[in-house]
């Protein structure tokens, strides 16, 4: 990509999942920086505090810098429409990574609608790698909630702050892992 691009990857990270930080490491790779927008609204109902998510995400972050990357790797909250949050932080690309063809659906109206709010943004979609393709943070609560093994999905760090919740007491509502786990 050219010099001077700024990318945006929003989401709510809840939690930050394997396919979540592959996703980063190769945005990095296609954008000049890179900022992850981990959205501050509890519209989904997340496990973990604003504050939470962006500190999962910060040390999910600084492990990929110990390996050799992310030296153009930002964390933020955002809030409100997309679009303005992408123009407030200088970005014009927004990363956003596809898993099936739901996502493809859901995404593809997404970023249409946000090129014609802003016809300055444009949308870059990185597919998830075959070994990722079927992680989702709704799935990884729900498998971690029951007593399952996470350790494929999710770093040790974020493993562990799940459990952390779980010991607690905190649930999430269940869902299809239940009827497949």
């Amino acid at each position: 990509m050219a010099d001077g691009h700024i990318g945006l990857y929003p989401g709510t990270f809840d939690p930050a999942t394997r396919g979540h930080i592959d996703i980063i490491h190769r945005a990095a790779q296609v954008v000049d920086q890179l900022i992850i927008g981990v959205a501050g609204n509890a519209g989904k109902g997340p496990l973990f505090s604003v504050e939470e998510r962006v500190a999962m995400v910060e040390e999910e972050i600084a492990e990929l810098h110990r390996e050799g990357s992310a030296s153009n790797i930002t964390v933020t909250v955002i809030d409100g429409l997309l679009v303005h949050c992408a123009a407030r932080l200088s970005a014009t690309v927004l990363i956003r990574g596809l898993r099936a063809v739901t996502d493809f659906e859901y995404e593809i109206q997404m970023a249409s609608l946000n090129k014609s709010l802003d016809p300055n943004i444009e949308t870059v979609f990185l597919m998830a790698s075959d070994r990722h393709q079927f992680i989702s943070s709704r799935f990884v609560k729900e498998i971690g909630s029951l007593g399952g093994d996470i350790s494929h999905f999710v770093s040790p760090r974020v493993a562990k702050r799940l459990m952390q919740k779980f010991n607690r007491g905190e649930s999430v509502q269940a869902g299809a892992a239940s009827k497949v786990y």
